[in-house]
């Protein structure tokens, strides 16, 4: 069995940020070299998340507008947390988007539904973050 690991590096020019990384998930497919297997893709900071969905940009906003209801950014005053720093809404944002996705490799392509794409969620950016490829199977 092989296995493969890589990270990826995101700097956001926003707080919060949607963006596709299908493209970038499969490429690391085709350097692993694996054909049938399983990708784990994950965020490594606590505010950030890795996701499944279409990518259609009535969809993001709506993801915008619904994450702002459930943990909305401002009042920063209103979070326990908030003190030093002003993410308690990121944190929340994060959980209620997921940590990680698993997708499966078949014939080395990513093994998807229709209109399934990766997205990488930022929601406390300017500055440099990392997500892990991490790449199992034959």
């Amino acid at each position: 069995m092989k296995s493969y690991r890589k990270e990826l590096w995101f700097s956001t020019s926003k707080r919060r940020e949607l963006i596709n990384i299908t493209p970038e998930v499969q490429s690391c497919i085709h350097e692993s070299g694996v054909q049938e297997g399983m990708v784990l893709v994950n965020a490594m900071h606590i505010t950030a998340s890795v996701f499944i969905n279409d990518d259609e940009p009535g969809l993001h906003q709506d993801y915008e507008t619904w994450l702002e209801k459930l943990a909305p950014e401002k009042p920063y005053s209103q979070y326990h947390h908030n003190g030093y720093e002003d993410n308690a809404d990121a944190h929340l944002k994060r959980t209620v988007m997921g940590r990680e996705v698993v997708c499966a490799i078949t014939e080395g392509k990513l093994d998807f539904g229709p209109w399934e794409q990766i997205f990488y969620g930022e929601f406390d950016g300017k500055r440099r973050k990392r997500v892990l490829v991490k790449i199992i199977g034959e």
